[in-house]
């Protein structure tokens, strides 16, 4: 008898299944046992009636413990108040391997020792649900990427220099040169734009920021798409475009796993394009409105970005920051040099920025100036600077950081959540 996927039970109403998988949970009423299975794939309910089955094999399952392997037989029964449409008869229980003393229990942990058993956590439903729509959400991004003419293109993980010049960066030896691990591959799409038209990545990026706050990771996902002969116009149209698709696509795959989180639904469905825009400036007056002490050239933080965001029910773009507080080679608006033609793309209920974006320098002698002003190395970036040199053209690009995307579509409280192994200030294991 073939082995079935818990996810596909609904296909095999009627019939006599063999699932492998663990056990996730029992009770019993003396003549019955309730089995909670998983296999990774889902989760059902097998029951188990005393008289109906062998006797030993009825006591033999009053002896399992949690998270021990189990292989089991059964009818698959339609059942519409389970989440999976379906139950199990259960006629035959098979141990595989027990577990001893599975030290998450069904009772509340401290978030540090979840954390310290953090392998064992991804186990438990909530954190199945978060790592499957993880999983849905870049599926959905390279479905789109794809599809819309972009090309994959992988960057280094280490690099001789910083992307935007920062001293946020974890230090390493390349045999007799220093080496650093990457902040993020966006010089390098716009090398690879220059080649392949419309590029992205999609891999790891680290930033040795001290920070403890529920946004941040020390090690994260980055998607960063970049495209030659675009506007800054071009580039807002696509950010919306894309996150309109990835939210339709959980929302039509995900269903499950968004009901196991007791994520609402309907704080999604608005996520559509176009979606509002404001520029910094008004995004100042509102923040000024409402209170706060802050004045033009300074930079957002968590709370006006919360403020601002609040006003909307679906991502806002706040767009023409100045151009002092943002990085080197973005490109100034024409009109108004002393604002960038950039965007940071901002989530709903307090999430942040989810996607920072602009157009990128393309005049070689006004990247020069950047270069000097901000004390840049020509040296470690000379191969940048060759792209103005040799068939420079307006270009722009973005980059979505995965886990803060992930946190909001799933209504998490802290990023944490977000990876399978996070790695936060104090926590490098496991």
């Amino acid at each position: 008898m073939a082995v079935v996927f818990i996810r596909h039970l609904p296909q095999y109403i009627g019939d006599r299944v063999t699932i492998e998988g663990w056990l996730h949970l029992k009770r019993s009423s003396g003549k019955i046992q309730f089995l909670q299975i998983r296999d990774g794939s889902g989760f059902v309910q097998g029951v188990m009636v005393k008289g109906e089955v062998d006797p030993e094999v009825f006591e033999a399952v009053e002896h399992l413990t949690q998270e021990s392997s189990i292989r089991v037989v059964g009818e698959v029964k339609k059942d519409d108040r389970a989440p999976s449409g379906v139950e199990l008869t259960l006629t035959q229980v098979v141990l595989i391997h027990p577990a001893h003393d599975y030290p998450i229990t069904h009772k509340e942990h401290g978030v540090d020792f979840l954390l310290d058993h953090r392998h064992l956590w991804i186990r438990a439903p909530k954190q199945r649900a978060i790592i499957k729509i993880r999983a849905e959400i870049i599926k959905a991004i390279r479905a789109f990427l794809d599809s819309h003419d972009f090309t994959q293109v992988d960057p280094p993980i280490l690099t001789p220099s910083s992307c935007e010049g920062t001293t946020n960066l974890f230090h390493t030896k390349y045999f007799d040169q220093d080496a650093y691990l990457t902040q993020s591959g966006q010089l390098y799409m716009e090398a690879a734009a220059m080649a392949l038209g419309r590029v992205y990545s999609f891999g790891p990026t680290f930033r040795a920021e001290k920070s403890k706050t529920r946004r941040h990771l020390i090690e994260f996902w980055m998607i960063e798409p970049e495209m030659a002969f675009a506007t800054h116009e071009d580039n807002l149209a696509v950010q919306e475009q894309l996150l309109e698709h990835v939210v339709a696509h959980v929302l039509a795959h995900c269903q499950v796993e968004l009901a196991t989180l007791k994520r609402d639904p309907a704080r999604l469905v608005p996520v559509q394009a176009p979606f509002p825009r404001i520029t910094y400036d008004e995004a100042i007056r509102l923040l000024q409105k409402d209170g706060h002490d802050i004045k033009w050239g300074d930079d957002f933080g968590a709370p006006h970005e919360t403020v601002l965001a609040d006003k909307f029910d679906r991502p806002v773009f706040v767009e023409k920051y100045p151009t002092a507080i943002k990085a080197f080679y973005m490109k100034p608006d024409p009109e108004r040099p002393e604002v960038a033609l950039c965007a940071d793309l901002l989530a709903p209920e307090g999430y942040g920025e989810i996607i920072g974006g602009s157009a990128r320098i393309d005049d070689p002698d006004l990247l020069m100036k950047r270069f000097e002003e901000h004390l840049l190395s020509k040296e470690d970036y000379a191969w940048y600077l060759d792209l103005r040199e040799y068939g420079s053209v307006p270009h722009a690009g973005f980059g979505l950081g995965l886990e803060r995307t992930v946190a909001w579509i799933c209504g998490l409280e802290h990023v944490r959540e977000t990876i399978p192994f996070p790695r936060l200030l104090y926590r490098l294991y496991p």
